[in-house]
């Protein structure tokens, strides 16, 4: 993430930041969260065409907290080529 920026132009950015009403900070952080579903769901569906929105849905959610957490919140059964 650091890489890709100038140490001014992070300078700015985190000054912008720092300003922001920590309700702004959570605004956000939920819509990169929102963004980063909408570009994960495409590649998990290019991946199993047959499965339905709900089963993608689950998939995204893996992917995106990991398969610890996944677990932890939504059992540990295994269906043939995917968490159920």
């Amino acid at each position: 993430m650091l890489d890709d920026a100038t140490p001014e132009a992070l300078a700015v950015q985190f000054r912008i930041l720092r300003r922001m009403h920590p309700a702004g900070r959570a605004e956000m952080m939920f819509d990169l969260c929102d963004s980063l579903r909408q570009l994960v769901a495409p590649g998990v569906r290019h991946r199993r065409p047959p499965w339905d929105d709900r089963a993608v849905e689950r998939e995204v959610m893996r992917l995106t907290i990991g398969d610890d957490l996944f677990r932890e919140a939504c059992g540990q059964a295994r269906g043939k080529d995917r968490l159920i």
